[in-house]
């Protein structure tokens, strides 16, 4: 099939069958959430799925717009060409009419045609933008939720004066948070201290400093992170003072949304877990280091405080690297404790009177 521009509506039934593709990482799934609100919406589909990677699919479980989650286990069992035309031949056999991506990669272009979505949607800064129907405008000038949702515009749909971010809490996963927190009155401070990226990760000196001086101050610290980051929250639970709650490998996807919704204020890098904080109207204090919040990918909604220190270099990659490219990391370096824990203070003082 050639590719048009045309935007009529895709049938004359009740409403499409329609699948939402975003294979990327966990924080880009919670970003896509007000894209899936308003295409259940705007749209009306008989039914509305969303393709993700095996590790997102807790984040949309519960979520009012979502019918079916499906997998695209891409970095395993779907990996490469073959895997490709498995994820297709599933996606064939559940016979879309049309598919909408934020996703930008050339792979997920390529699985959607392979599975014969007659219309598909997506970025025209796609990596795979020829192979969409129709293809979108992407603004590097806005957050990365007003650009998924220019997504809604083929369809003539409004944008959204107030989107919001959505994510539910599992109640068995709200019981396994409460098994792992303390009860008593002092104010959970959420500390997540890793990042995929290296030259996203604050220093373990300066999250210690901060994590000693609330514990100084009434507060309890929570440190959070997977299996990877426990020799990085291990570090900083021992250089600031043994007291902090180490939870680095102990909750799963459904378990860390549980933690974050119980905190008072979550301490974080531009990561994941600053997203569903966000999500769960949870104050953030996000450290950012390599990258900064002009990318759109800032902490979305009021309430929110961005550390990070001024330096022409910065940002030097979009997900930052693994290395600096100057050699002098002073992006993370520079950033003082000091700072971070101020806007800490504030975070919990405004909560307390609120």
């Amino acid at each position: 099939m050639k590719p048009s521009a045309s935007s009529e509506p895709v049938s004359g039934r009740a409403g499409p069958a329609l699948l939402v593709a975003q294979t990327s990482f966990l924080g880009d799934v919670v970003l896509t959430t007000p894209l899936l609100a308003e295409l259940r919406t705007s749209l009306r589909p008989r039914r509305l799925a969303v393709l993700v990677r095996p590790e997102a699919a807790p984040l949309l479980a519960g979520h009012p717009a979502v019918d079916d989650v499906l997998i695209d286990d891409k970095r395993g069992r779907d990996r490469g060409l073959r895997g490709l035309a498995r994820v297709a031949r599933r996606l064939r056999r559940e016979r879309f009419d049309l598919a909408v991506s934020p996703h930008r990669s050339l792979r997920t272009a390529l699985l959607l045609t392979a599975a014969r979505i007659p219309r598909r949607v997506g970025f025209r800064e796609s990596r795979g933008a020829l192979l969409y129907h129709t293809r979108v405008p992407r603004d590097r000038r806005r957050h990365d939720v007003e650009r998924n949702l220019a997504l809604l515009e083929p369809f003539g749909a409004p944008l959204p004066a107030a989107p919001r971010l959505h994510l539910a809490v599992d109640p068995g996963a709200a019981a396994r948070a409460a098994a792992l927190l303390p009860t008593g009155p002092e104010p959970l401070v959420g500390i997540a201290p890793g990042s995929v990226w290296a030259t996203k990760r604050w220093t373990p000196t300066g999250f210690a400093a901060v994590a000693a001086a609330l514990d100084a101050e009434g507060a309890r610290c929570v440190l959070l992170g997977s299996s990877a980051d426990a020799p990085l929250v291990e570090a900083i639970q021992a250089a600031s003072g043994g007291r902090a709650l180490a939870l680095a490998g102990r909750t799963d996807v459904a378990t860390l949304v549980a933690v974050i919704d119980r905190l008072s204020l979550l301490i974080a890098n531009d990561s994941a877990p600053m997203h569903v904080a966000c999500a769960r109207g949870i104050p953030v204090v996000a450290v950012f280091c390599a990258t900064t919040p002009a990318l759109g990918y800032g902490p979305w909604g009021a309430g929110h405080t961005v550390i990070g220190a001024e330096l022409a270099c910065r940002p030097c990659a979009r997900h930052g690297g693994q290395r600096c490219p100057r050699g002098t990391e002073d992006c993370m370096h520079l950033v003082e404790p000091a700072a971070v824990l101020a806007a800490a203070r504030r975070a919990l003082a405004a909560r307390v009177r609120a």
